[in-house]
């Protein structure tokens, strides 16, 4: 079996702190959780740490969970390994609360001639041809009359 690539060696300071956060039960569980893989992989206990699969088993906890937070203790660091990483960042919103004000006029107002509702696809180029956006795709538009409660197929303008 080969060796693990990420071996977890608490100091007995660590393991101290790390046993009062599974003992006290005021913590999330996710670092309950995360501070109990930590003990049982730690090489300084008893026996030496337990394996993966006895960890899962045990903790009932995914193997794969369990050596992120090996890989993380080691290459980061004991605060990392207990805490959640921070969300990336998105991407701004296209359509925000003044441009959904747009598309809601747009929508409301009456129709090209021939029609009798608005598409999205109408709705998209409208938007780009008024210059609210640059460009906008129609499932964008789509999500905006959804949070909005908008239905274009029962709306009697004009």
């Amino acid at each position: 079996m080969p060796s693990k690539k990420y071996i977890v060696d608490l100091t007995p300071s660590e393991r101290s702190d790390r046993s009062k956060i599974t003992n006290k039960g005021k913590t999330a569980a996710y670092k309950i959780n995360h501070a109990r893989i930590l003990l049982k992989a730690d090489i300084n206990q008893e026996g030496g740490g337990w394996t993966d699969s006895k960890i899962s088993e045990s903790l009932n906890i995914g193997h794969a969970t369990i050596e992120r937070i090996r890989k993380r203790f080691v290459e980061e660091g004991i605060e990392s390994a207990l805490n959640r990483r921070e969300q990336k960042k998105r991407r701004p919103r296209i359509i925000d609360g003044e441009k959904e004000a747009d598309l809601m006029a747009i929508a409301c107002s009456e129709t090209p001639r021939e029609k009798r509702s608005w598409t999205l696809q109408m709705l998209a180029d409208k938007m780009v041809e008024l210059k609210v956006v640059e460009q906008v795709s129609i499932e964008t538009i789509r999500q905006s009359l959804k949070k909005t409660n908008l239905n274009l197929g029962s709306m009697n303008v004009g």
